[in-house]
């Protein structure tokens, strides 16, 4: 008797659309989001994140990402900076995947900075 292995739970690709539109996460300009890269990772649930108006900042990661989301260097990640200490700190809110990140370059969304 042979057992199936491998393979279970995941829906395949094959039926996928490439020219169906994906939700993808933008950022709310009007709440302060923008786009960061992570450049270190700093321990404690923080992170030191290059953002797009060029300023370096420490990131915070919230309890409900932290054990769920695992996050590493080069990371494209949507941000938003502290009411006080904005050009220091921030709170990272969302992760992007590699297909999202290639769907909003084509997009003209995300520039490289």
């Amino acid at each position: 008797m042979s057992r199936k292995r491998g393979g279970g739970g995941r829906p395949s690709n094959k039926g996928e659309n490439p020219d169906e539109p994906m939700r993808v996460r933008t950022p709310r300009r009007d709440d302060g989001e923008m786009f960061g890269i992570i450049i270190q990772m700093l321990g404690f649930d923080r992170v030191r994140v290059r953002c797009e108006d060029q300023n370096i900042r420490i990131g915070r990661i919230p309890g409900r990402m932290k054990k769920r989301v695992w996050m590493r260097i080069g990371d494209t990640v949507l941000i938003v900076p502290w009411d006080f200490q904005s050009d220091e700190k921030c709170d990272v809110v969302y992760r992007y995947r590699g297909n999202e990140i290639d769907w909003l370059q084509k997009r003209g969304i995300l520039k490289v900075f």
